[in-house]
């Protein structure tokens, strides 16, 4: 399962050296605005020590955590959505993520220059924020246009998508994120393919320091602090990060291998096959299952069947996190 998030904010808050720290991947990270001209992709493992738990117990060959990938995108400056700096690029490469980790800067350095020359946590979520929904301003107002020979016509579909976007405009137009429409999971389908950025869902990251770690901001949604140089916090950012997406994990384990799968709450077990192969799902029969610590504590797969701990399931059980998995077919 390919999950993506894009690491934005206003240029100097800490993006690339967030982003550097998380993958060890060397990308530039100097003191100017706009040094990341391409957004650059690392592939993060989830934290789990489940995992290596499991690793150990089964003596496997390979161990192979969960990931998620981390695109550091440039910095956004107002008028971004109007093409300012590098904003109609940077703006298209959020486009292709599955969420946003907004980098806050809360710390002072005059030494780091900052766009604005005050430093200003609410004023910068501001500011990133109406670019975003000016963005999709003009992402919803073309396909509303587009639509409009379709609609005359009394095309049904049509017309119901466009009765979904009038809803979401007026909310961007109110200079508020797509999200405040309050769309249901069939009117979010429907318009999916405009990957609209403040349909998105977004994690914020206070970027603070040991002075500022009182700084109290209130936001909506997920945010965690981490210090300038990022030396503590890697493991919750990437946590949450997986929970903002509304993921969880089970594991496959034997000699060959251990194995994190990543899923979506809420996957029957065939759905949750697929993360292996399209088989697992296409011509499930049953799926063996234990609690990954009901396994530890038995010692080995032979007592915890005995104990009556490996459940059989069928095609609707719904997968939990921590489940381990053994699928017949």
């Amino acid at each position: 399962m390919s999950l993506s998030i894009g690491i934005v904010g206003l240029p100097n808050v800490g993006k690339s050296t967030l982003f550097n720290a998380l993958t060890k991947k060397s990308v530039p990270a100097e003191n100017y605005p706009f040094c990341t001209i391409d957004p650059s992709v690392g592939i993060v493992p989830v934290p789990d020590e489940r995992l290596w738990e499991l690793s150990e117990f089964s003596k496997s060959a390979k161990t192979i955590p969960a990931v998620i990938e981390f695109v550091d995108i440039a910095g956004l400056v107002a008028g971004a959505s109007k093409g300012e700096g590098l904003g109609n690029k940077f703006l298209a490469n959020i486009k292709e993520v599955d969420a946003i980790a907004h980098i806050v800067r809360v710390f002072k350095d005059n030494s780091i220059i900052h766009v604005a020359d005050k430093i200003d946590p609410m004023q910068d979520i501001a500011v990133i924020n109406l670019e975003l929904v000016l963005a999709d301003w003009e992402t919803v107002s073309k396909r509303i246009a587009s639509l409009g020979k379709e609609v005359k016509k009394g095309d049904k579909e049509a017309v119901f998508e466009e009765n979904i976007l009038k809803k979401v405009i007026k909310v961007l137009e109110d200079e508020k994120m797509a999200v405040e429409a309050y769309l249901n999971e069939e009117e979010k389908f429907r318009i999916k393919s405009l990957n609209l950025l403040t349909l998105k869902p977004i994690l914020y990251v206070l970027n603070t320091s040991e002075a500022s770690d009182n700084v109290d901001i209130n936001l909506a949604g997920f945010s965690v602090k981490i210090d300038p140089v990022f030396e503590n916090g890697f493991d919750e950012l990437i946590k949450k990060s997986y929970e903002l997406l509304d993921l969880e994990t089970y594991f496959t384990t034997g000699e060959d291998e251990t194995r994190a799968w990543t899923i979506k709450r809420g996957s029957t077990a065939p759905v949750a096959g697929l993360a292996i192969h399209t088989d697992f799902k296409d011509k499930f029969i049953r799926a063996e299952v234990i609690n990954w610590k009901d396994l530890l504590n038995a010692g080995s797969y032979g007592e915890a069947r005995a104990k009556g701990k490996v459940r059989t399931e069928g095609k609707e059980y719904i997968v939990k996190d921590g489940d381990v998995i053994e699928f017949k077919i």
